[in-house]
């Protein structure tokens, strides 16, 4: 490896560190603005779960004060600076949580285990969305139901799918690895779910404004 790579590689490690220290706060502090464009469709979606419930991607904790109080609520968070906002978060509400290590890709959670998965804004970041959708089914008990609310890709040859793909490698680094133009839906049409059921919505923000929410079953 030639001194170039080295400074490179360590340049890389050390923004990387930053955005993963960074991240946590700016998602915080923007979790509140979000919660009031998508909190009552949260509170619909979230509104009839029972037993088992494992959050993949929690983030700071935006979605715990949505869940009915009698769960078990799982949470796999590959990120460790979120953890203390999630304990932060928990404690407020009242709430004792299971906050488990890992990725998406390879759930911390015995097979035909788990009521339902949730995922919100967590489908763009993670490495392999194939993977990861296959993790969730292999956790899920038969029957067992994936609810989601993702931004998505804008539709081929519209001016924000070009923006999209244009500003994704940049977007990436800045945001724990979101990519504003991957086939989410797509991903889910393909997995493998007994049924996928969803709707668009529109949010007033930049760059992710097309959104989907639903509830696909294994």
């Amino acid at each position: 490896m030639t001194v170039s790579q080295i400074r490179g590689e360590s340049s890389n490690h050390i923004c990387g560190n930053f955005s993963k220290r960074l991240f946590p706060w700016v998602m915080a502090k923007g979790s509140n603005t979000y919660n009031k464009f998508v909190g009552d469709r949260k509170r619909s979606l979230f509104a009839n779960l029972h037993g088992k419930v494992l959050e993949i991607g929690p983030g700071t904790g935006p979605n715990l004060s949505y869940y009915p109080k009698d769960i078990h609520w799982i949470g796999i968070e590959p990120n460790p600076y979120m953890h203390p906002y999630l304990h932060k978060e928990a404690e407020r509400l009242g709430l004792n949580i299971d906050i488990r290590n890992g990725a998406a890709e390879w759930i911390d959670a015995e097979d035909n285990s788990i009521d339902a998965v949730v995922s919100t804004l967590v489908l763009c970041s993670v490495q392999n969305i194939a993977y990861t959708l296959q993790a969730v089914l292999r956790v899920l008990k038969p029957g067992g139901r994936f609810l989601f609310i993702e931004h998505v890709a804008a539709p081929h040859g519209t001016f924000l799918r070009q923006v999209q793909s244009t500003i994704s490698p940049v977007w990436k680094v800045l945001s724990d690895g979101c990519q504003p133009d991957r086939e989410i839906k797509l991903a889910l049409e393909n997995a493998g779910f007994t049924s996928v059921n969803y709707e668009y919505f529109e949010v007033p923000l930049p760059i992710v404004s097309p959104h989907i929410i639903g509830v696909a079953t294994k």
